[in-house]
């Protein structure tokens, strides 16, 4: 198989990439905007949370038909859709002024456009393009999801200068010029779109028979599944729950609510951004290190992450006044690096044992999970600071989250892919 000094696929990395940045920047500014909501219309943490909920909610419900829209039709058209969707529903959010409103625009339109544009149609094609290292391929590119929470920060500035309102449009006017250029002119859903083959490390190219060995096998392990055969095979729906309870829940109860709860604490609005940009870098460091996966293997990986989120919240829960600002800089670090390694490392074990034509629609039922989970987390956790005037109880629920998502994606055990039979 010839190549060229660049093969393709990394292009394909840069703009999965730069595709989670901007798209999930909009999302995840969520708990930015919160605090400037809340002040200028009153209401309760647990009702205004709830936008970030359906959105998440459905996010997942729809990243299959994403996925599968895909793998059946014109990717690119999907993902220039869904950016065109997303901008007009972040416009619209700067209009509104009824909390339907925001439920409407930030918890249905929007997710709309982030599944049609974001890592339902990414990962997939990340999977598509790299048969060896793909472990390190989607750790690549979902740490633009890293750098997403950096976006933050400049959220906060734009908002300090011109006002939450007009912070919406800017947001906008970043997805029209930067992202639709992107994804019409460089991206391409699968090899072949190009005349090129999947990509196959040099070490593997030196022995023909070996190369032959490896399509061999993933054709023989993953050919054949889609999304119905997948879901009568209990490994999906472990990895799912897992996807679930660790993101879904656990980690978005926790995001939502970390600018307000150091805000809470007598911490600045800028500090409290700067501890959600700093989450965001070591996010995206952690996402760089889950290529880590493809030696240790995935749930070791996972594992890891698990330490590291449980001892994050730990040091969050610690925290009683601004005397004490290192818990939250340990905080930012051990859950970004944490989670950053979670997420490829999840991604990876599923494209082990289920990847295929139709891996599109497989990826999108995983982000099905976690928008179930993420429907329930940053309500949840707003209904319980609203019960209890306290975080305490919601970070403690969220440690029993990870530590459950652990176990569920053990069980589903991507080590045994070899030899996994529909």
């Amino acid at each position: 198989m010839r190549r060229g000094p660049l093969f393709y696929g990394w292009i394909i990395v840069c703009v999965a990439f730069l595709g989670m940045v901007f798209v999930y920047g909009v999302r995840h500014s969520f708990s930015i905007f919160f605090p400037s909501i809340l002040g200028e219309f009153g209401w309760t943490r647990g009702s205004t949370a709830i936008m970030l909920s359906l959105n998440l909610l459905f996010y997942g419900l729809l990243a299959p038909i994403a996925g599968s829209l895909g793998d059946r039709w014109s990717a690119r058209r999907v993902a220039l859709i869904g950016v065109i969707v997303i901008g007009l529903a972040t416009i619209g959010c700067g209009f509104a002024q009824e909390l339907w409103h925001f439920y409407l625009l930030f918890g249905i339109f929007m997710p709309i456009g982030t599944a049609f544009c974001g890592w339902p149609i990414m990962g997939p094609a990340l999977a598509n393009w790299f048969t060896d290292r793909r472990g390190l391929a989607i750790a690549l590119g979902q740490m633009g999801g890293g750098l997403s929470f950096t976006y933050g920060f400049f959220i906060e500035f734009v908002i300090s200068e011109v006002g939450w309102r007009y912070t919406f449009f800017v947001i906008a006017v970043i997805l029209a010029c930067i992202l639709l250029p992107i994804y019409f002119l460089f991206y391409h859903y699968r090899p072949k779109d190009k005349g090129l083959k999947p990509y196959i490390s040099m070490k593997m190219h030196a022995s023909s028979e070996l190369e032959e060995n490896v399509i061999l096998d993933n054709e023989s392990l993953s050919q054949n599944w889609t999304l119905g055969k997948a879901l009568r095979n209990y490994r999906l729906w472990l990895i799912a729950t897992a996807y679930m309870l660790f993101w879904g829940v656990g980690c978005y109860l926790t995001l939502a609510h970390q600018v307000k709860f150091a805000e809470d604490i007598g911490y600045s609005s800028t500090f409290a951004a700067s501890i959600f940009a700093l989450f965001g870098i070591f996010l995206t460091f952690g996402m760089f290190s889950a290529a880590i996966s493809d030696w240790i293997g995935r749930e070791m990986t996972v594992f890891l992450a698990t330490i590291l989120v449980i001892g994050a919240l730990i040091a969050l829960v610690s925290i009683q006044d601004t005397s004490t600002p290192w818990l939250l800089y340990i905080y930012a670090i051990c859950f970004g690096f944490g989670g950053g390694l979670f997420s490829p490392a999840v991604v990876a074990g599923a494209a082990d044992l289920f990847h295929g034509r139709h891996f599109g629609a497989i990826a999108g039922f995983l982000q099905t999970g976690m928008g179930v989970g993420g429907a329930i987390g940053p309500w949840l956790g707003g209904f319980i600071y609203d019960i209890s005037g306290s975080y305490t109880n919601a970070f403690i629920f969220s440690m029993a989250c990870f530590g459950s998502a652990l176990l569920s994606f053990f069980f589903a055990a991507p080590r045994r892919a070899i030899g996994l039979k529909e």
